[in-house]
């Protein structure tokens, strides 16, 4: 009798690989820290961009002073996934960056997991908000410092206590623009949110 066959010298019915588990994860933060990179980087599929240009208008209303290559914004959402092994998935929800986008985030972060909130150190204000939104909603997250010209301004230890948040919340020094450091990112996030069911 073969592997294939059962007791009574039928073939047996091939076993059927379960798909993975969907998860759902957002990934948020300030103007221009890198959030569209960070899908763009990581996801299996052509991402889904909602760009704009950015107008002459907007570019009175955002600070570009840090980015002044940056010529459009997100301003719905990106959509992107990546299938971490053959039990799980996650599809990818990055936020609006701007103050006045802000009232997408409620139908944008419903049924996460987790998030990841992306920081730029030159400019820690604008990821107060998100801070403030994650801890408000009680939805687990990591803080993800971008290494933007492969350094950062300041310590992670800074960070931390600039941005107030618990040692519960994990933070990390990452490169949006590399496959393998957004993957190891959003791993983080998985651990908390982990975490925080098992306890």
């Amino acid at each position: 009798m073969t592997a294939t066959e059962t007791a009574a010298g039928a073939p047996a019915e091939p076993a059927t690989a379960r798909p993975p588990l969907p998860v759902k994860m957002v990934i948020a933060g300030g103007f221009g820290v890198g959030k569209t990179t960070a899908v763009g980087a990581i996801s299996e599929i052509e991402p889904l961009t909602t760009e704009a240009a950015i107008t002459e208008v907007a570019a009175g209303v955002d600070d570009l002073t840090h980015t002044p290559q940056k010529s459009t914004t997100t301003v719905a959402m990106d959509f992107g996934c990546i299938t971490i092994d053959p039990t799980l998935k996650l599809y990818l929800f990055g936020t609006p960056g701007q103050e006045r986008f802000g009232f997408m985030w409620d139908d944008l972060v419903e049924g996460a997991v987790g998030a990841l909130v992306i920081v730029d150190t030159r400019r820690l204000d604008d990821c107060f908000a998100a801070v403030d939104y994650f801890e408000h909603k009680g939805i687990p997250f990591a803080v993800a410092v971008n290494a933007f010209d492969g350094r950062v301004e300041h310590t992670l230890d800074e960070v931390r206590w600039a941005l107030d948040v618990s040692e519960g919340v994990p933070v990390v020094v990452f490169d949006a623009r590399e496959t393998g450091s957004v993957r190891d990112a959003l791993l983080v996030v998985m651990e908390v949110a982990l975490a925080r069911t098992e306890g």
